[in-house]
């Protein structure tokens, strides 16, 4: 017999990004520049990664890590405003087992000195799987990438 669970939890982070709206959502919409920030764990093998972004489209980022365990990011996009707002859906599997299943907001809005992003994440948990804060420590260090990513190809002269 089987012990199935949902532990529901909530993650908001915002940043100030010294980069336009339009930079910060491109760098979320072109599967380039997405695949470069997007990893956690510089350490990490892709073993797969592909991008369709639009609403209805797919996402797909698999890599293996320091151990060969499989880390699988599947994603569907469900509403897309460009510049202003991206949301999907997306479960996590370790191996062959699904540990969490989320819906993630993203809304970009401009100010002074670029753009307030504001990423929130609406995840459960799944059947006795123990984050213990790693989901929302490995968002942390994704946005960080994002955040450098968005601000180094601003200030850069062309």
């Amino acid at each position: 017999m089987s012990s199935h669970s949902a532990v529901h939890s909530t993650i908001v982070i915002e940043r100030h990004l010294r980069a336009s709206p339009a930079r910060a959502f491109r760098a979320w919409a072109d599967p380039a520049s997405k695949q470069k920030w997007f990893a956690c764990h510089d350490d990490w093998v892709s073993l797969a990664y592909s991008l369709d972004f639009r609403p209805g489209g797919k996402e797909r980022n698999h890599v293996a890590d320091s151990e060969g365990l499989l880390h699988a990011y599947d994603a569907h996009y469900l509403d897309v405003i460009e510049n202003a707002r991206i949301i999907y859906a997306y479960e996590m599997k370790l191996g062959e087992k699904r540990i969490s299943a989320s819906l993630a907001t993203v809304t970009f809005e401009e100010g002074p000195a670029g753009t307030k992003m504001v990423f929130t994440e609406q995840v459960v948990f799944l059947d006795g799987y123990a984050d213990e804060g790693l989901r929302l420590q490995g968002t942390e260090i994704a946005l960080d990438h994002f955040q450098a990513f968005v601000e180094r190809e601003t200030s850069q002269v062309h």
